[in-house]
């Protein structure tokens, strides 16, 4: 990976089609560690003209990244239904 990549967020992933959730835009990033694969996603929406993003990253981690991806998903979704758009601050 160059340095400008490294720079400027690319992370040498092919980008993938966001999941869609009542309007929300769910990326899933789990994050490799030393002991799998922590939860992580990005929940975009946009509003009022605007793209919001929020970050979700847990402490969970999983051994594959296939199961990882899954249930960033799954608790992306979680935090939705509990928050909203409330999420965005």
């Amino acid at each position: 990976m160059s340095l400008f990549s490294r720079l400027f967020g690319g992370s040498g992933k092919p980008a993938k089609e966001p999941e869609l959730y009542k309007d929300f835009r769910i990326f899933p990033d789990p994050q490799q560690g030393s002991g799998g694969y922590r939860v992580s996603a990005r929940i975009e929406k946009d509003l009022g003209g605007e793209t919001k993003v929020h970050q979700l990253l847990r402490a969970d981690t999983l051994q594959t990244l296939e199961e990882a991806e899954a249930f960033s998903i799954r608790k992306a979704k979680q935090v939705i239904d509990e928050q909203g758009e409330r999420i965005f601050g």
